[in-house]
């Protein structure tokens, strides 16, 4: 079964244009070789895609779980970089003057895709099994209290054990040579 997922980060304070440039070099590829590329890129704007690709797969593996969904099987499937509102900031010149300039800031999505490696038929199996553990009868309950009372009626009470006596001397010693 084909499982997607994805992850935002949103108002990143890197312009789209760069940040499309990192997003082109790791799109279609397989999360760990995507990863292993990021981590070793020189541009600001790697660290920000890594930080979200982990969030994509993380979010991922915690829907299908780690039995059905392995971590090498994901790819991702698409990156999608948009522009966000830019911040309008002003530089005083000589002579009374002002030049503006832009903060451009961007939303970066990320979508990952991987196959599951479990049938829909088992799926129903551990499921009916899960339900069985999550809600025990009465009887169930009563049953276990009542074997809990009998392992602990049934233990011999513990003696005192060599190192014990040994202090209990130590402690008679003492005593004598006080008086």
């Amino acid at each position: 079964m084909l499982v997607s997922s994805s992850a935002k980060l949103r108002f990143v304070s890197i312009p789209p244009r760069k940040m499309r440039l990192v997003a082109n070099m790791v799109k279609g590829m397989p999360v760990q070789k995507a990863l292993g590329v990021l981590n070793f890129s020189p541009r600001i704007a790697a660290q920000h895609m890594a930080k979200t690709v982990k969030s994509a797969a993380a979010n991922a593996l915690s829907r299908e779980g780690t039995d059905n969904l392995r971590p090498e099987d994901l790819m991702i499937r698409q990156i999608t970089v948009d522009a966000a509102p830019t911040a309008k900031r002003i530089r005083f010149q000589s002579m009374g003057r002002v030049f503006r300039y832009r903060k451009r800031f961007c939303h970066l999505t990320v979508e990952i895709e991987g196959q599951t490696t479990e049938t829909p038929e088992s799926t129903g199996k551990k499921a009916a099994v899960r339900s069985k553990k999550a809600s025990p009868s009465k009887g169930g309950q009563a049953k276990s209290k009542e074997k809990a009372t009998a392992e602990t009626k049934e233990k011999p009470p513990e003696t005192a054990t060599a190192g014990t006596e040994k202090a209990v001397k130590v402690a008679t010693k003492d005593e004598n040579e006080d008086e």
